[in-house]
């Protein structure tokens, strides 16, 4: 399993809906109103989760930001 940083899963958790293929479309939106550290820590988060099996995706914690 991968491991995640606080800063990479708060970011992610920002932009997840609970579908890794929309995660990836709205973070990859995102991208160019980024600076440059921002986007270095998206991308480096979308590796990570690229690796991830759908069934992965869905066991990790990372939440949606208004579901806590």
């Amino acid at each position: 399993m991968i491991r995640l940083t606080v800063e990479e899963e708060n970011l992610l958790s920002i932009y997840n809906t609970g579908n890794k293929r929309e995660l990836f479309e709205r973070v990859n939106a995102a991208l160019p109103f980024m600076d440059g550290d921002m986007q270095e820590l998206a991308v480096r988060a979308l590796q990570k989760i690229d690796a991830l099996t759908e069934a992965e995706f869905a066991g990790l914690a990372v939440f949606a930001a208004n579901d806590e």
